[in-house]
């Protein structure tokens, strides 16, 4: 599948309300699965003007404060202002529960994976970008390098025909900064660093001129209000669910990894210059209604699949090692491109 060679993509820090909620719901899940690996999880959460809301579906032998998990994670990314938290968690649907006690999909749904050989991490150069521009303003701001950063941000980059045109960061920041200040720090300490070879880049910050209020003060956050950030900025078709909050029993989550690992494997071995891997299922049934995948050159190439890669829910879960609580990490900054992850990794 080839992407356009006009585009924009962008990504947030790990203070924008909506990833603050993504990772209060994996923190739930971490803290689960850290006691009982078989725990069905489906959390999510809410979070604005000085409350949080925390509720959904657990079947789990742990025992776990949600409560203190929360103002925990609210706090570890920057956040002091007080909190009023409230919980609402009951079992899972023993309906559902049928069907994935027997291996089955815990829902029908469409799932997408994508791995492009543009950059050493197999995605497009747009998101690489996007996301590093976000993780180093956050370098910035808990280094202590820049001391008037505040932990909301977002960033975005525009490429035309090929070539990086513009680059925006907009950061969270403390009053009595000037815009003068803020631009010329973050255009040489932030932006600058990571243009080398990109040619002339027009640069915009901050352009509201404003940004002392953020997070949950300033806006409402939710948890899978972000799948294009946690995915691959939009250029690449994502089934619909997210992905935070759910263990691996939800295809949507664990279908999705073992297409982005299909596709990786796929491109670093050499039969495609870029893949696109989709797979579909049906809820409490265990193979998978559809398997495909294409190349570039939107060529079928499904038969370079067949037989090497199990779509079962449970063999997802198997061959990725999903019952391990490593899915915080995940919840900012893209779930794919890092390489400590197991759906990452390289045959």
């Amino acid at each position: 599948m080839l992407i356009p060679t006009s585009y924009t993509v962008e990504s947030v820090t790990s203070g924008h309300p909506d990833k603050v909620c993504d990772q209060i719901s994996d923190a739930v899940l971490d803290a689960c699965l850290k006691q009982d690996p078989l725990s069905r999880v489906a959390i999510e959460s809410f979070g604005g003007h000085g409350l949080l809301v925390i509720g959904g579906e657990l079947t789990t032998n742990a025992n776990i404060d949600a409560k203190k998990i929360g103002e925990e994670v609210y706090q570890n990314i920057g956040y002091q202002e007080p909190l009023i938290i409230l919980t609402n968690i009951s079992k899972q649907s023993p309906d559902i529960a049928m069907g994935v006690d027997t291996g089955g999909a815990g829902d029908q749904g469409i799932m997408y994976g994508y791995a492009t050989n543009e950059t050493p991490e197999y995605l497009p150069a747009g998101v690489v970008l996007a996301h590093r521009l976000a993780q180093n303003l956050e370098k910035l701001r808990t280094s202590g390098q820049v001391t008037w950063l505040k932990p909301d941000g977002k960033t975005q980059v525009t490429f035309q025909n090929g070539k990086l045109n513009t680059v925006l960061v907009s950061t969270q920041h403390q009053a009595g900064v000037s815009q003068e200040e803020i631009k010329q720090t973050l255009s040489q300490q932030l932006i600058k660093p990571l243009l080398n070879g990109f040619g002339e880049v027009k640069i915009l910050v901050n352009p509201t001129g404003l940004f002392v209020q953020g997070g949950f003060e300033a806006d409402t956050g939710l948890t899978g209000r972000k799948i294009m950030v946690d995915t691959y900025g939009g250029l690449i078709q994502h089934g619909g669910g997210c992905f935070s909050g759910k263990d691996a029993t939800k295809v949507d989550r664990s279908a999705a990894y073992m297409c982005r690992f299909v596709a990786k494997n796929i491109v670093a071995s050499g039969a495609a210059k870029s893949c696109l891997v989709s797979v579909a299922y049906a809820i409490g049934q265990a193979e998978p209604v559809m398997v495909t995948a294409i190349n570039e050159k939107d060529e079928d190439i499904s038969q370079v699949i067949k037989g090497k890669f199990d779509f079962r829910p449970r063999a997802i879960i198997e061959r990725l090692g999903l019952r391990q609580p490593i899915f915080q990490q995940t919840a900012a900054y893209g779930h794919f491109g890092k390489n400590n992850l197991p759906w990452e990794q390289i045959i």
